[in-house]
């Protein structure tokens, strides 16, 4: 399993890197659309569609993406569209951890389909429109997610239990506990000093996100910086409970060793569009 994992990642960095670092933005967003769409083919697995219909509305989710590329809309009119994304991934929180898998099985299968392909869109657009502000701010993005995963993990697997005994949400993911959230945070506050830091001393790099929420927030970045780490738990925490409500251990096989595509994004959804939200003033 390590070597399957080991080799798929390399893989997968080896076309992504590149794609991140390209001058032409052609690339990057061919390969996220290519993301996208394998997301877009699980999500339907995931809510009970057919798979003939799963692969069309995966190739057409393809298909508006790029579309919405070749047009070049001004960034600064997707500001609403980052804003109704932030609110509509609150509300699917809201509802579905509250109700838990049984509930969300009564959404009529559609809704969910429709729904969550529309989600997948304005995250693959925050991810589009992040490159653009600059590879630092979308780096930094991609960072607070890998990093809040990483210490939230390692302080759950140290600390899990020992303050806290009420687990986070024990009847969606067992494993997760307010201990590992804390040490997410604390992790991801470490992280913003050093990268704002290394921000200050580099003037002609695009700002990260820890900069900008600095800049235009003030002391109350911190508090939107724990925000962000709140959406990525979220987008943890909803995979999982629509992988419950499937009855499926992974989103897909298409990542030997790792699961799908929407096991390894699932966290970076919610995060993208709010990230661009919050510094789009």
């Amino acid at each position: 399993m390590l070597r399957q994992r080991v080799i798929t990642a390399v893989l997968l960095l080896s076309i992504l890197l590149p794609a991140l670092f390209a001058d032409d933005p052609l690339y990057f967003v061919l390969c996220t659309v290519a993301l996208i769409v394998a997301a877009a083919w699980e999500w339907g697995r995931l809510s009970g569609q057919a798979n003939t219909l799963s692969l069309l509305g995966a190739a057409g989710l393809g298909v508006v993406c790029m579309g919405l590329w070749l047009w070049q809309i001004d960034p600064a009119q997707w500001a609403n569209v980052w804003l109704l994304a932030a609110l509509a991934w609150s509300l699917l929180a809201v509802f579905a951890l509250y109700c838990g898998a049984a509930r969300w099985l009564q959404v009529p299968p559609q809704l969910r389909y429709i729904g969550g392909l529309v989600l997948l869109l304005a995250s693959w657009l925050a991810l589009v429109q992040s490159k653009q502000a600059g590879t630092n701010f979308l780096l930094s993005v991609m960072a607070l997610v890998w990093v809040s995963d990483i210490c939230a993990y390692f302080a759950g697997r140290a600390f899990g239990g020992r303050w806290i005994a009420r687990k986070l949400a024990v009847t969606i993911s067992p494993g997760k506990t307010w201990e590992g959230v804390t040490g997410a945070v604390l992790g991801v506050g470490l992280m913003a000093l050093v990268w704002a830091y290394a921000d200050s001393l580099s003037p002609g790099v695009s700002l990260s996100i820890f900069s900008l929420l600095a800049q235009q927030w003030g002391a109350m970045g911190i508090l939107l910086l724990g925000l962000l780490v709140a959406a990525g738990v979220v987008g943890d925490l909803l995979e999982s409970l629509f992988k419950r409500a499937a009855g499926v251990k992974d989103s897909s096989g298409l990542l030997p060793g790792h699961g799908g595509v929407l096991d390894r994004v699932d966290a970076l959804l919610p995060v993208l569009p709010l990230a661009l939200c919050l510094v789009s003033r």
